[in-house]
């Protein structure tokens, strides 16, 4: 596997890979990278013949009061890790490459349907650094598939929207959340927690099946939703949201067919979890 800084030295790679007309597959990550990351650098591998990841905490998309001074930094484990998940290309770009102009100078983007309700109520401006990088990279890279986990369902989707709006000839896919045994979907912040935490944590998952379960027999959705945030209230989440959607995020109603999402978000202490779950209500 190479390694390369510059927008310049990427761009070389990649084009010498065009010219003998192979197929580029994309991973864009933060680094700390786990399980779950390496299972995305296998799916685009499956659909292409080099995949490129990058990692970049990238400032853009960390509040005043989040975390992006302490976000673990691993490139040296990141990088052995990718080798062997059978990475061809890691792009490590400085905040200076990513951003010749200034962070503060930057285009901002908006997908105003998606970027203001669920993580983007609570994160504003969050997105908007999230689209701001990857449209970057996507110009950079110019993959023909990018991967991102479903565990990210809202980023997911603002991505999707964003590719096909400003006609970015990319297949943006989404890859299965990988979860450890107990039920946990694996994240960076995982970390963060206490043993305590950790023990109660897989909770989240377990109430978003209890919760498509209450929906999928017919239940109120509203009901069923305030049911399942006290459950986690009362466990000793600090919870953001919980709620039902439609699988394209717009909002549900009570005793339709079509496929739905049941999403969380909830803090551990200083540690913020999300998860989400798929699920069609029973005919």
């Amino acid at each position: 596997m190479r390694t390369v800084e510059t927008v310049a030295e990427l761009r070389a790679v990649v084009a010498a890979w065009r010219r003998d007309g192979q197929r580029i597959g994309f991973v864009p990550t933060m680094g700390n990278l786990h399980a779950g990351h390496f299972s995305l650098v296998r799916q685009a591998r499956e659909s292409a013949d080099r995949v490129v990841a990058s990692i970049f905490v990238n400032p853009s998309q960390f509040g005043p009061n989040e975390d992006f001074d302490r976000y673990p930094r691993t490139p040296e484990s990141d990088a052995e890790g990718l080798i062997v998940a059978g990475c061809d290309l890691l792009f490590l770009p400085t905040v200076d490459e990513m951003y010749p102009l200034g962070v503060e100078h930057r285009v901002h983007m908006d997908v105003p349907s998606l970027t203001g309700i669920l993580c983007g109520a609570s994160r504003p401006g969050h997105f908007d650094g999230v689209c701001s990088v990857v449209s970057r990279l996507f110009n950079q890279v110019q993959p023909d598939a990018a991967v991102f986990g479903q565990k990210d369902y809202q980023q997911l989707a603002i991505l999707r929207h964003m590719a096909r709006d400003l006609a970015f000839p990319i297949d943006i896919q989404g890859a299965p959340t990988q979860r450890e045994a107990d039920g946990l979907a694996m994240s960076s912040r995982n970390q963060y927690l206490t043993p305590e935490q950790r023990a109660l944590a897989p909770l989240i998952q377990q109430t978003l099946h209890w919760l498509a379960g209450q929906v999928a027999a017919g239940k109120v959705i509203a009901g069923s939703v305030q049911a399942a945030r006290q459950r986690l209230t009362d466990a000793g989440f600090d919870v953001d949201y919980v709620e039902v959607r439609r699988a394209d995020l717009a909002a549900a109603t009570d005793n339709a067919m079509e496929e739905r999402v049941a999403l969380a978000a909830a803090k551990l202490g200083c540690t913020r979890l999300i998860d989400n779950l798929l699920f069609v209500p029973a005919l």
